[in-house]
């Protein structure tokens, strides 16, 4: 299990969690989907042309660009929250890292923990669970590992 504590800046912390990786990844394009930002995305200049509906021999100067730059064939990738929203560049972008900073753009904090181990372990050792602050971040983890058995509830 992979666990999840999200911090938001106003409101309470929430704790979730996702079975693998491509569930983690499943579960963050649904929480932060938005029709302006990509989280991520591989595709050629020839891709995103025929994306767009231009034709072929007057493409959007954008993508001209790209095309120029790069040539038709060259995968690029597009992360808003890991790059500048927008850009697209040669050099990959991992799609969980991506995932990850689109997760973690609009919140104050975040935690993803990538085992029941290391959930437990930062349960009592993460500055973000200690005192005062800590306390309803602590909570929200603490009840999600008591609701998967990770943890028992002997309070």
């Amino acid at each position: 299990m992979i666990h999840v504590v999200e911090v938001p800046w106003q409101g309470r912390p929430l704790a979730w969690f996702a079975f693998d990786e491509a569930d983690l990844i499943g579960k963050i394009r649904a929480r932060r989907a938005d029709p302006e930002r990509e989280i991520h995305r591989v595709a050629t200049a020839r891709e995103l042309l025929a994306a767009s509906g231009a034709a072929a021999q007057a493409p959007p100067d954008w993508i001209a660009a790209l095309a120029a730059r790069h040539g038709w064939e060259m995968p690029l990738y597009r992360a808003d929250a890991l790059l500048e929203p927008g850009h697209y560049q040669r050099e990959p972008v991992s799609a969980l890292h991506a995932h990850l900073a689109a997760l973690a753009a609009p919140l104050q904090s975040c935690r993803v923990h990538p085992d029941d181990a290391s959930a437990l372990e930062a349960l009592h050792g993460d500055p973000l669970y200690r005192g005062r602050e800590g306390f309803y971040a602590h909570m929200a983890l603490r009840a999600q590992l008591i609701a998967l058995e990770v943890l028992a509830d002997d309070l």
